[in-house]
């Protein structure tokens, strides 16, 4: 089911805002002119992924450093220095936009 979270303006080309939908925290990402929504959790160690950086299509966590790919949620790398722990991959959600609204849809794709 497709649910509207925000409107289009919201997010500047290479910006990320985080948003609650359901009960569920994400963040969209806007990169060559699509949105992306992915967890709002790093896969390391759970730091918000909002206050990262966006470069082209990679987030970057603030806290450790561990990067994703926001068009997969694949981890691309762990967190910097190598502490051991796994950096899963993040859950990604499908995206759709209408008349300037962005709409989710709340079920997760689970990356394997």
């Amino acid at each position: 089911m497709f649910v509207r979270v925000a409107a289009l303006e919201d997010i500047a080309e290479g910006g990320v805002i985080a948003q609650t939908v359901n009960g569920r925290a994400i963040c969209l990402c806007r990169y060559n002119g699509s949105v992306y929504a992915v967890e709002r959790a790093c896969g390391h160690k759970k730091a918000g992924l909002e206050k990262g950086t966006l470069e082209g299509y990679i987030l970057t966590c603030p806290l450790h450093f561990a990067q994703f790919d926001i068009t997969t949620g694949q981890a691309l790398s762990g967190p910097v220095p190598p502490d051991g722990a796994e950096t899963a991959a993040l859950i990604t959600y499908t995206v759709k936009i209408e008349s300037g609204a962005i709409f989710i849809d709340t079920f997760p794709q689970i990356v394997v």
